[in-house]
Formats: C-alpha cells, sequence, structure tokens
C-alpha cells in the first residue's frame, strides 16, 4: 500500500494522521491496532508489509512488492469481515451498494429463497455446527433443526449473530473459533455459508477432509456459495480474478480477499476425494451453488 498521511484504520476503522514515514502512514493502522501486532494475525502480516514497503520508498512513492501469498489473503480475508459486520447483511437484502435494479434485486431475491428451501429441505439434525457463521442470516433456520454452535473467527458478526437468534427466539452457542481449527468433537451436521470461495483452490483438498472429521458416521455436510455474476457484489467492487477480489468497504477501505469460485463439478469432486459418499452439487441458476454431502 502507498503511504498515506491520513486514513481509516483498516482494522478498527478509527480515523488517523501520520508524520512522512511514519509506520502508521505505511500500515494503515493506528498507533493503537499498531502497538497490537503481536497478538493478532492480520495486525502482523500489516506490519511486516509495512516495513518492507517503508524501505523501499522512505514515505514519498510507492515501493513494489510482490503479491501477497495465500497467508497474507486469508489474513486480509478476516479482517475484512470483521470490518464489514455492519454492513454485510446489505448484501442480503440488496441494499445501498448491493442494489442492481428491480430485475436483478428480484432475481436475487427468488434464488435466495431458493437457497433457503434447499437448505430446509436437507436431513439436519441432531448437533450442528455452523463454521464462518458471519452474521447469522442461516442460523435461525438451523437452530430450529437441533442444537446449533456458531463460529466465526470475527467477535463483531457473531455479535450480530446473536440479536439474530434472540429476535427469533432461538438460543445457539457462539464461540469466537477459526474455521481451520481442527474438530473438537463429532456432530451430526456441518453447514458453511459463502465460506468455500474463501477457501484457496490449493487448500481446499484439506478443508473438505478437516468438515469430515467433524462428522459422525451418517453426517451431513452442506454448504451455500457464490457464482460469479457480475450482479452480486457491490456496485463499486470489480469482480475477482485469479482466486483473489478487491473489495472496498463503504466507508472508503480497502482489502484484498481470497475469493475463488468454484463450479459445482469442482465441488463434487473435491468433497469425493475428501471421502464422502453420497454427494450432490447444484446451482439456483445465476447467483448460488448449492453442496451436500454424507459420510
Amino acid at each position: 500500500m502507498p503511504f498515506r498521511a491520513s486514513f481509516d484504520c483498516l482494522w478498527c476503522g478509527r480515523a488517523a494522521t501520520a508524520r512522512e514515514g511514519d509506520l502508521e502512514g505505511w500500515s494503515q493502522l493506528c498507533p493503537e491496532c499498531l502497538g497490537r501486532a503481536g497478538d493478532n494475525e492480520f495486525l502482523r502480516t500489516r506490519l511486516r508489509a509495512a516495513l518492507v514497503e517503508r524501505s523501499g520508498g522512505a514515505g514519498t512513492a510507492t515501493p513494489s512488492r510482490q503479491a501477497p501469498g495465500d497467508a497474507d489473503l486469508e489474513a486480509d480475508t478476516r479482517a475484512y469481515y470483521a470490518a464489514r459486520a455492519s454492513e454485510y447483511d446489505d448484501w442480503y437484502l440488496r441494499r445501498g451498494r448491493y442494489s442492481h435494479g428491480p430485475i436483478h434485486d428480484a432475481a436475487w431475491q427468488a434464488e435466495l429463497d431458493t437457497a433457503g428451501r434447499w437448505l430446509d429441505g436437507l436431513p439436519i439434525r441432531g448437533e450442528i455446527v455452523e463454521l464462518a457463521a458471519g452474521t447469522g442470516w442461516w442460523s435461525p433456520l438451523l437452530a430450529e433443526k437441533g442444537e446449533l454452535s456458531l463460529y466465526d473467527a470475527n467477535e463483531a458478526p457473531l455479535e450480530l449473530a446473536r440479536q439474530r437468534l434472540v429476535a427469533h427466539g432461538l438460543r445457539a452457542h457462539l464461540h469466537v473459533r477459526d474455521a481451520w481449527s481442527q474438530p473438537d468433537r463429532q456432530v451430526d451436521a456441518v453447514f458453511a455459508g459463502f465460506w468455500l470461495s474463501h477457501v484457496p483452490r490449493g487448500r481446499l483438498d484439506a478443508f473438505l477432509r478437516l468438515v469430515r472429521a467433524w462428522l459422525r458416521p451418517g453426517g451431513t455436510f452442506a454448504a451455500i456459495d457464490s457464482l460469479p455474476d457480475p450482479q452480486s457484489g457491490a456496485t463499486d467492487n470489480a469482480p475477482a480474478s485469479g482466486g483473489r477480489s478487491v473489495r472496498r468497504l463503504g466507508d472508503g477501505r480497502e482489502f484484498t480477499i481470497v475469493k475463488v469460485h468454484y463450479p459445482p463439478q469442482d465441488l463434487r469432486a473435491a468433497l469425493l476425494r475428501a471421502g464422502f459418499g453420497s454427494v450432490d452439487a447444484t446451482t439456483t441458476g445465476r447467483f448460488f451453488v448449492l453442496v451436500n454431502g454424507s459420510v
């Protein structure tokens, strides 16, 4: 990133200023967040990048930098969804920057309803784990089917998920936990909404093997994810390319994140390689891919 004398902190969003050459300006992190870099992977990543960038430009030019690797992208992805928590539901509801006009928005809503009916019709019951739950859009439906545990790497979206469940008169176990954490038990069902597209292509098989390890014999895995339709994202975000996407928030902050649009046939093959038996993968048409498998 280029040096900026004035910026909104990439982690907490607070406005900050920096003197020429200061690490704050290169990292675009406020002094408080920069001071916490030892405790946070994303902050450490930004600090390391800022040190490299500052050494190449001394605050007056944009230095050259290698493209970020998977670890950097995954850290940025976590930071992006922490920062985006308050506006994430605008995407589902087609509000503001996510509205593409009445025709496209009506098609989106119809396919979102189709995805919900598909999920509701699956044999999901008993003890259920939702990985990368975000703001919990699908959580009330799952909480009605069994004992639900919601996991997400960020606290901010989980708080919104909690509020959504309370509004529906439902309960669940909510914990800050990365989707890549090893299972601590076996459960009857695992669900992931719009998470598989944030798994780098080279790690997809490993993640699906982890999901299989969560499941008891006869257990079910289900996922809903995105198809690469130009009317899916915000109007001011460019389409994903090369397994990554540059995302802009409503306040102007930008993040480069992992984004891989897996076609149904790729997900079906990956589930079979991971040891799932009965596998199905389909789409709603334009916007969503639906996949499920059992063990």
